[in-house]
């Protein structure tokens, strides 16, 4: 009798013994091309079930696997080789294979073993890029031990076991997309892998694999509320869909739930520390991150003197945990996020006195207006409320007369007039919060996580406002 699917990718089944058989094989075949323990094999592919072998094969020789964005350019993919001193390549896509000797994962893997040892548990994993919504991305360093402290925060924050199925669509290059990958296997849930992001396609699998926990951030769970025959597909198997990278847009999480029944569960993490928090099983809220997961601890310190702050107040969120990154390349960035074991994440928000963590924005994203610090979050919720507004994102540009104006990026579904958008803000949140414009475009930017580019909006409508 065959053994129970790990792994599904189209109509491709792969049970664990054959994906450990696979791995075995393409680890033989690297370490003839002389991959050896503590060496970096950079890895740029799309989804695809070779992806999870080659991680696997990499490991089995004791080296680091660099994760690099199938979305990349070659200037970027030339930044990431230059900063990790990758060594060797592995992948499917012809910018990584122009930059450097590639094995191509179509390349036939042969029967075999590896010789190498089990890498000790300080040992580099895996590096993975922060999100670069600012700047170049710095990779980020984990090692077997702290994605092994990651991989059981979030199977325990999930409740996840042998009986679930989950699938995935986001890029496996991202840490959410790598952590739900070892987390199922390892728990030993059914997974399917997806070519790509379709939604259709995810909705029909979600009927017919009978899927139990649905992975989604941004822009899956705006394209859900607005998915016009949502209602015409049978969701009943899934206990909660996951929220996690950006925080929740109570309206778009309330609409997919009156449209089909299935609660949310909002969760907080960072490429740096994977899991942050995560709302308890049975008592999700939509106004929070959740609690800290156990095994990490939060504090959140004063914006001006970066000493911790007293219940309620809002500073910068710091984490810390064994599943925290061992450090950035290039090093020297890494002291200016670490501090006494203590991770500074750039996230704004508080903790009230019951452990619930509340995310505001991004540090570096706050808006200040006349000295008023402005989160663009609480902006774009408000205008998330409008029913012609199908996506947004807000920024700041230079102002002569206030520091900096407001400026709101809208993407809409009907015709709707900029003044009735800034009234709406104006008629809920402090008169300093209203936009200066709003700039009407065909898309917002974000990264695959879902996060803004707030960067790129700047760049695209930053000219300094009129007052």
């Amino acid at each position: 009798m065959r053994s129970r699917a790990a792994l599904v990718f189209e109509d491709r089944e792969y049970t664990l013994a054959e994906l450990e058989r696979l791995a075995d094989g393409l680890a033989a075949t690297l370490e003839r091309r002389g991959v050896r323990p503590g060496e970096r094999v950079a890895l740029m592919s799309s989804n695809r079930p070779e992806f999870v072998v080659a991680v696997r094969a990499v490991w089995r020789l004791g080296a680091a696997v660099v994760l690099l964005s199938p979305a990349w350019r070659h200037g970027e993919v030339e930044h990431a080789l230059a900063v990790t001193g990758a060594t060797h390549a592995v992948g499917d896509h012809p910018v990584l294979a122009d930059l450097m000797p590639m094995l191509h994962l179509d390349e036939p893997i042969a029967p075999g073993a590896a010789t190498s040892p089990r890498p000790p548990e300080e040992a580099d994993a895996v590096l993975v890029f922060s999100s670069g919504t600012t700047g170049l991305p710095k990779a980020v360093r984990h090692t077997h031990a702290s994605l092994a402290a990651a991989v059981r925060h979030w199977r325990e924050a999930l409740g996840l076991t042998a009986a679930d199925r989950i699938q995935i669509a986001t890029p496996p290059s991202h840490i959410l997309g790598l952590l739900n990958i070892v987390t199922a296997l390892e728990t030993g849930a059914r997974l399917r892998l997806h070519r790509r992001f379709d939604l259709d396609r995810l909705l029909h699998h979600i009927e017919l694999d009978r899927v139990t926990v649905e992975m989604a951030v941004a822009p899956i769970a705006l394209a859900l509320a607005a998915h016009p025959k949502l209602e015409s597909y049978d969701l009943s198997s899934l206990r909660y869909i996951m929220w996690g990278a950006t925080p929740v847009t109570r309206s778009v999480a309330e609409t997919v739930t009156r449209r089909t029944g299935v609660g949310w569960l909002p969760a907080y993490g960072a490429s740096e520390l994977p899991v942050i928090a995560c709302n308890p099983l049975g008592e999700a809220r939509l106004d929070t991150a959740g609690r800290a997961v156990p095994g990490v601890r939060v504090r959140v310190v004063s914006l001006e003197s970066g000493e911790p702050v007293g219940p309620g107040a809002t500073g910068e969120i710091e984490v810390r945990s064994d599943s925290l990154m061992a450090g950035y390349l290039p090093a020297e960035a890494t002291a200016q996020a670490l501090h006494d074991g203590w991770y500074r994440t750039g996230d704004v928000g508080s903790v009230d006195a019951d452990g619930w963590l509340r995310l505001t924005d991004r540090s570096k994203e706050m808006i200040k207006v006349r000295a008023f610090q402005v989160a663009p979050a609480e902006v774009e919720a408000v205008l998330h409320g409008h029913p012609a507004v199908a996506d947004c994102a807000v920024f700041g540009v230079p102002d002569a007369t206030d520091g900096e104006a407001v400026v709101a990026a809208v993407r809409v579904s009907r015709p709707v007039e900029a003044a009735e958008l800034i009234e709406l803000v104006g008629a809920r949140l402090a008169s300093y919060k209203r936009p200066r414009r709003v700039e009407f475009v065909t898309e917002i930017p974000r990264l695959p996580s879902g996060k803004v580019l707030r960067r790129v909006l700047k760049e695209r409508h930053g000219c300094t406002s009129d007052s």
